[in-house]
């Protein structure tokens, strides 16, 4: 198997034990029923009650190394992109760690992921049927939006220190299956937004994410410079679980499909 970075991993036999250092790989896995074959988790993934009993071997940016290796796994994955975390998995394979780097900041490639995972696992047939049940979900959903004209949608990673998803994120093929246009343009998966550009943009729904980067998320009715925002005028704002919308897996697909809904409410698809 050759990673996203052009490393390649040779196993002899299906992975049996396997660290996941980003939590999308942990539900993926577990929606491949391989919940037996994950040997530790990070900090993070403790949310997760399938995940609960197992030891952490630290963050996702800072993994631990001492506790993975002595948890003696026969393959790690980590998430492309973080210089921090990519140092740490240099370090991981210099101790003689297997460690497969992948992006999933699209659908396309997510499923490209999933595939990878049930080769890996030995369960081929499983990850197939998936990608088949997710894609035939999205494309339900272009189907139905597909002549209609897309709502302009802001989404917000965190605030103070406005920060939006861009275009290379899994946020922004979210809001496209769901009938939306991002508006923010740049094609970086994190982008610093100030207040004027948000008000030149002035988008038709405003979505604010709620989690470990936007723990506290302040109403946009009670931020001066945005009570005028068009959103905020016409009531279009909603607060979204920041792992179910900007953590690629399982729930990706659900997001939009929520998304969708909240966008175009029933009654007015009707008329459409």
């Amino acid at each position: 198997m050759t990673d996203d970075t052009g490393v390649s991993v040779r196993l002899d036999r299906p992975a049996t034990r396997i660290i996941a250092l980003y939590g999308a790989y942990s539900e993926l896995l577990l929606a491949l029923d391989a919940r037996n074959l994950l040997a530790a988790r990070t900090v993070a993934d403790a949310q997760l009650p399938e995940l609960a009993d197992l030891p952490a071997v630290g963050t996702h940016m800072r993994p631990n190394a001492e506790l993975i290796v002595a948890q003696k796994p026969d393959l790690v994955l980590q998430l492309a992109g973080r210089r921090e975390a990519l140092l740490q998995t240099e370090a991981l394979r210099k101790l003689g760690v297997n460690v497969l780097t992948f992006e999933m900041d699209s659908f396309d490639k997510m499923f490209g992921v999933l595939e990878k995972l049930g080769r890996l696992t030995g369960r081929e047939r499983q990850a197939a049927g998936l990608i088949r049940d997710w894609s035939a979900r999205l494309a339900a959903l272009r189907a139905r939006n597909a002549g209609r004209k897309p709502l302009r949608v802001f989404y917000e990673v965190r605030y103070p220190n406005l920060l939006a998803a861009g275009q290379g994120s899994i946020v922004n093929e979210i809001i496209a299956a769901a009938g939306g246009e991002n508006v923010v343009g740049d094609d970086k998966k994190l982008v610093r937004f100030n207040e004027e550009a948000l008000i030149q943009a002035d988008p038709d729904a405003y979505l604010i994410q709620k989690g470990p980067m936007n723990p506290d998320p302040q109403p946009l009715t009670e931020r001066a410079h945005y009570r005028d925002l068009r959103a905020a005028r016409a009531g279009r704002v909603l607060v979204v679980d920041e792992d179910r919308f900007a953590r690629p897996g399982p729930r990706s697909v659900e997001a939009a499909e929520e998304l969708e809904k909240w966008l175009h409410p029933a009654d007015e698809r009707e008329k459409q």
